[in-house]
């Protein structure tokens, strides 16, 4: 109903109104008549269409933040494989339990620097016997790395990929894991202790490396993170003495690469103390302090040495692996 108050407008006179209203507002507001129309290009030309441009993804970075591994983070890790508690702590019950492990142990070793857990996963094992290929050594299944890899996501770990090369070299071994060394939380852990020259018998002798066989294999890494655009990859070698590494003072550093030299001996605190002092005296530069602490071997011997201990060590640890 309307109202007495409202004036009735007939409907053809207010649509009149609205039209005249609308371009007496289009006039003011710097409106185009037709025939200024005539010179603006179509609404689908080039010069109209509005230019939109994707940023490019950012780089991917580690699991806790960041591209480069020092001296941000302090690395605090288990080693092992798949249901072998002979192998170290990683096999030894389920990897989520284990995982939850190396985050308690992890705590006392923070210090001034964020904690990041490892998984060291000994992807290529050493065997007693030749095999078909006569490398002496196994190579772990896609889908045991990828459940490794699985779990160590959820807990924003690291996954090392250890190397135990037999008969095999330790360059082809790394090249065998390229796809997952793609990823940008996948690293190294070469363990040259079990890199066996020609005739040699795994268990039977140590084996050994040199410096320029780890550049080597550096080299190749580091091409690899370049071209993927991928953060520092961590790449350890083990050492349990020094003629497990010859050469050494011929490694040098890379781009891309956070190199880490784990400390292996066994025994007491004393002991192991002894071997720290001989191993790290001249540690080639661009080389990072790493220390092993075996659960059943070193308590055989002593007490396992505490993570004040352990932080007490002069250089101070960067990457400390309980196996």
């Amino acid at each position: 109903m309307r109202h007495a108050a409202e004036p009735y407008v007939p409907a053809r006179w207010a649509v009149a109104a609205v039209l005249t209203t609308c371009l007496l507002a289009s006039a003011a507001c710097g409106g185009s008549s037709k025939a200024d129309q005539r010179h603006l290009p179509p609404p689908n030309s080039p010069a109209t269409a509005t230019s939109t441009t994707t940023a490019p993804p950012p780089p991917p970075e580690l699991p806790r933040g960041g591209r480069a591994v020092f001296p941000a983070y302090r690395l605090v890790g288990f080693a092992g494989a798949p249901a072998s508690p002979a192998l170290g702590r990683l096999g030894v019950g389920s990897l989520e339990a284990r995982v939850r492990e190396i985050e308690r142990r992890a705590k006392p070793y923070a210090g001034n620097r964020r904690v990041q857990p490892v998984m060291e996963l000994i992807a290529t094992v050493v065997q007693g016997s030749p095999g078909a290929d006569g490398k002496y050594r196994y190579r772990q299944p896609d889908r045991v790395v990828k459940e490794y890899l699985t779990v160590a996501r959820r807990h924003r770990a690291i996954l090392l990929l250890g190397i135990q090369p037999g008969r095999a070299k330790f360059l082809d071994e790394v090249k065998h894991y390229e796809k997952w060394l793609r990823e940008p939380d996948v690293g190294l852990a070469l363990d040259p202790e079990w890199a066996m020259g020609p005739g040699q018998v795994p268990m039977r002798v140590f084996g050994h490396t040199t410096g320029p066989e780890l550049n080597g294999v550096t080299a190749w890494v580091a091409a690899l993170v370049a071209r993927n655009d991928l953060p520092e990859k961590v790449v350890v070698f083990h050492q349990l003495a020094a003629r497990i590494v010859r050469q050494e003072a011929a490694i040098k550093p890379r781009k891309g690469i956070a190199l880490v030299k784990s400390v292996d001996g066994i025994g007491s605190r004393a002991m192991k103390e002894e071997t720290w002092r001989n191993l790290t005296a001249a540690l080639p530069k661009g080389v990072h302090p790493g220390f092993k602490l075996f659960f059943q071997e070193d308590a055989k011997i002593g007490a396992l040495m505490t993570p004040a201990q352990v932080l007490a060590l002069k250089p101070l640890p960067e990457y400390v692996l309980y196996e």
